[in-house]
């Protein structure tokens, strides 16, 4: 399979493309501003891919300009379905990377597919506003979405919060400043959502949404615990006001029966790493960053 893919040099681009290539598919970067309307037509009709995968994004929710997440995961996203539109045969699959950030705050969980969005930041305004644009494409082009629930691992950007708490426990830092405490996620490795990406482009349904999720949320306090028992170091925690996002969303964890039941009936699951195990390699690839 020749697979499109965008934000190849991303978190979550380049594990994906070694894993699509170690599983003998050929992979295409999109290498152009998704914002320059002819450079992408001439990508896409020159790459004439069998299915695509659109990673690129801004997703950062704390990122600076709030009109950027429309720019590029709404407008962005645009100008690549109408690139796909003039290829002379259609992709068999186009898998569109949403969030779970568009549940916002709801009382259900784990939360499933069906649980109406309630987007409380820009990001997952500008994620929930890809999804319903994309729809208006649904009967032209074969397309998936899905909605990963917070996941992390080696190589993510050091202002995201696993990758700034291994960074601080690696060094053995002597204290950390974080901003609201009182979160519950989950904290999936990249791997994960990597082969639930590969596998969905085989056996996902057109026009479906599925969560990318385990089922496991963890309380940031227990995260902390884990890196304290594999670095045996205990680090101060001090909250910084100018940390605490507004709008933030208190608890995420996803229902993963969807995606589990349509690759029980394909007869295959996916790889899904312990969250120490996670934790393990991150301090590993940050102990070496950090060597001389």
């Amino acid at each position: 399979m020749k697979i499109l893919l965008t934000g190849a040099s991303g978190f979550t681009g380049r594990p994906f493309a070694e894993m699509a290539l170690a599983s003998g598919h050929q992979v295409v970067a999109l290498n152009c501003d998704l914002a320059d309307k002819v450079a992408l037509r001439q990508q896409v009709l020159a790459a004439a891919p069998d299915s695509v995968v659109h990673l690129a994004a801004i997703s950062f929710v704390g990122h600076a300009d709030d009109k950027a997440f429309y720019g590029v995961n709404v407008l962005g996203t645009m100008n690549l379905l109408e690139a796909l539109l003039a290829l002379p045969v259609a992709p068999r699959r186009v898998l569109l990377a949403s969030s779970a950030n568009v549940y916002g705050n709801c009382e259900a969980s784990p939360i499933t597919e069906s649980q109406p969005p309630a987007p409380v930041n820009h990001y997952a305004m500008s994620k929930l506003a890809m999804e319903h644009m994309a729809r208006t494409y649904g009967q032209r082009l074969s397309l998936l979405f899905t909605r990963p629930f917070n996941y992390t691992g080696a190589g993510q950007a050091p202002q995201f919060l696993v990758p700034k708490l291994v960074s601080h426990f690696a060094r053995l830092a002597p204290a950390i400043e974080l901003g609201n405490l009182h979160v519950e996620r989950e904290f999936n490795d990249v791997a994960m959502v990597c082969d639930a990406y590969l596998k969905l482009l085989d056996y996902g349904v057109p026009g479906e949404t599925y969560n990318i999720c385990s089922g496991n949320a963890y309380t940031l306090q227990h995260l902390i615990d884990v890196l304290s028992y594999l670095t045996n170091h205990k680090i101060e925690v001090r909250v910084n006001p100018a940390f605490v996002r507004q709008g933030e969303v208190h608890r995420l964890c996803g229902s993963p029966a969807k995606l589990d039941n349509l690759l029980e009936q394909a007869g295959c699951s996916l790889h899904n790493p312990s969250l120490e195990s996670t934790l393990r390699g991150m301090l590993a690839a940050s102990s070496g960053d950090d060597a001389p």
